[in-house]
């Protein structure tokens, strides 16, 4: 009989964190600060999430790379902290369940007073993160708590690790409309694949499969469920150089491929939820 897998508590660059691991040899790695998966390693493969080794673990700055929850606010599209109020949130383990094959560990946060002082809303957060041979889950779910309905948006900031950005080639979203930032501009994708050679900043609307990446030898299936939209991002050189907390050429090994609410907002009655996901397939 297979070893069980194990969710440990630990300590990442001096924060708390929670270490995944099952017994095929898939790892991740979860902040608790900011909710964040930090790390993934589909079994018997390499690490597929990008976090910059220039990343502030000061536990008040927000972390460069991995998966970073947006909400209520993605970027800077309204008068909130940019990409809202979760990613400095301080989150709880809710739930954690093992077997041979698989972990699964479920994090929760709600309101505070400092949240409420400049979005007067209740509401409960819980991000689920399921490890399991070859595949990554990473589940959103947002309850609204409150007395009267509120909206917002919503996304999984993932981070890819990829070996050369410019040699990657991202499928599924031919023929689709997307906005570019911050311009607002939009377009219609005709190309067979997306080629990242210089700054992207692309919100995909209404994406109705999974996408492929093809990355060196190395394929990723990436599929979504709740979220409408797919952001892609990569700063390139110039706008890389002007982020503190990433290496002048980072840009060259990650991509962001976010799934998304961000064109309409997310409307939620009182005691009413929302769910959204995001799957990694390793291939």
């Amino acid at each position: 009989m297979s070893a069980p897998a194990t969710i440990t508590p630990c300590q990442f660059q001096g924060q708390p964190a929670i270490a995944l691991s099952t017994a095929e040899g898939a790892r991740a790695l979860v902040s608790l600060f900011g909710g964040q998966v930090l790390s993934w390693t589909p079994a018997g493969g390499e690490e597929r999430l990008y976090l910059s080794e220039q990343a502030r673990f000061d536990a008040h700055t927000p972390l460069r790379g991995g998966v970073p929850v947006c909400f209520p606010q993605f970027a800077a599209q309204g008068r909130l902290p940019r990409h809202g109020l979760l990613r400095t949130a301080q989150w709880q383990v809710r739930e954690q369940r093992a077997d041979a094959h698989f972990a699964l560990l479920t994090l929760g946060t709600c309101e505070t007073d400092a949240s409420h002082a400049v979005w007067p809303h209740c509401f409960d957060a819980e991000l689920t993160l399921v490890i399991e041979g070859p595949r990554l889950d990473v589940e959103l779910e947002i309850r609204n708590t409150s007395h009267a309905p509120f909206a917002f948006n919503a996304a999984l900031h993932t981070y890819l690790r990829v070996r050369e950005v410019e040699h990657c080639r991202l499928h599924g979203l031919s023929g689709l409309q997307y906005r570019t930032q911050p311009d607002n501009r939009l377009s219609h994708d005709s190309a067979e694949a997306l080629v990242v050679d210089d700054r992207v900043d692309r919100v995909y609307h209404n994406v109705p499969g999974p996408l492929l990446l093809q990355d060196s030898g190395r394929n990723l299936q990436i599929s979504q469920q709740g979220f409408p939209d797919v952001v892609v991002w990569n700063p390139w050189e110039h706008d890389c150089a002007q982020l503190a907390d990433m290496p002048a050429r980072g840009f060259r090994n990650m991509l962001c491929v976010e799934a998304a609410a961000v064109r309409s907002k997310i409307q939620l009655d009182a005691d009413d939820s929302w769910v959204g996901r995001q799957s990694l397939l390793a291939l």
